[in-house]
């Protein structure tokens, strides 16, 4: 009788751990869909932004950037008035403040509303990349990225090592890196943008696969409790980590890969 129960309990704990794979699957599918939906309308946004603040016709042109693009009174204010600072601290004020506000008292429909909305306003915040660089630079460079970050991302998933470390040292330099970008906002220094550039690389490259990680281990164990509640909601705040780790890549990139008009 007692061997019974042991092979009864075998069977049902290799039932239950084939349950989580399959729930893990499902997971991940849903992180990398909701993450790729989320860049394609960040990509629209910045290109359909672009478009709107530039114009070819020299009397609808409220200012013009030294490289000559003409643009239009929207483009004067998100490019080179007031407004481009709220573009550009909007994003990381979410991040900081609004998002763990949003996944612990939200709901999954809130957090999902949440990450796309912030996906379309880093697209109008990073739109200037189209009148910058050319458009055959960005395409290139976004292929390079999706390529690394696929490889980085499948050895955060499938590697046995524990990156948990690397990760709490990844984020303290994120926190650096953002600072050193604040102030070169001020220095312009090319070499400075340079070193940034490079240093970003780097430590994006590594939160990718440690990201994976941290998603793929948060869900077994929470799939282990029953906490269907969160695990609706942490596929979301995966897709944002690995958005965030890609979009990042891509730009830092695009400064060593991207022509400029």
């Amino acid at each position: 009788m007692a061997e019974f129960n042991t092979i009864r309990a075998t069977s049902a704990a290799g039932a239950r751990s084939a349950q989580i794979d399959e729930g893990l699957r499902a997971h991940m599918n849903k992180v990398y869909g909701t993450m790729s939906v989320g860049m394609l309308m960040t990509a629209l946004a910045a290109w359909a932004m672009a478009g709107l603040a530039t114009t070819t016709d020299p009397s609808q042109a409220a200012a013009q950037l030294g490289n000559g693009t003409l643009l239009t009174g929207i483009g004067a204010a998100i490019y080179s008035g007031p407004l481009r600072w709220v573009l550009m601290l909007a994003p990381l004020a979410f991040i900081f403040f609004g998002w763990g506000a949003l996944m612990s008292r939200g709901s999954a429909a809130a957090v999902q509303l949440g990450f796309f909305a912030f996906a379309a306003v880093m697209g109008v915040s990073m739109s200037s990349i189209f009148i910058v660089f050319t458009t055959y630079s960005i395409v290139q460079t976004f292929l390079v990225t999706a390529i690394a970050f696929a490889g980085l991302s499948l050895w955060g998933y499938t590697t046995k090592k524990n990156l948990s470390g690397m990760g709490t040292f990844l984020i303290m330099g994120v926190i650096g890196l953002v600072i050193a970008m604040i102030v070169n906002i001020f220095l312009q220094s090319p070499a400075m943008m340079f070193a940034i550039s490079a240093i970003g690389i780097l430590i994006f490259s590594g939160l990718t696969a440690f990201y994976t990680q941290e998603i793929k281990n948060t869900y077994v164990a929470h799939a282990m409790q029953g906490d269907q509640e969160w695990l609706d909601k942490a596929a979301y705040d995966g897709a944002l980590s690995l958005y965030i780790s890609f979009l990042n890549l891509f730009q830092f990139l695009l400064m060593f890969m991207g022509q400029q008009e």
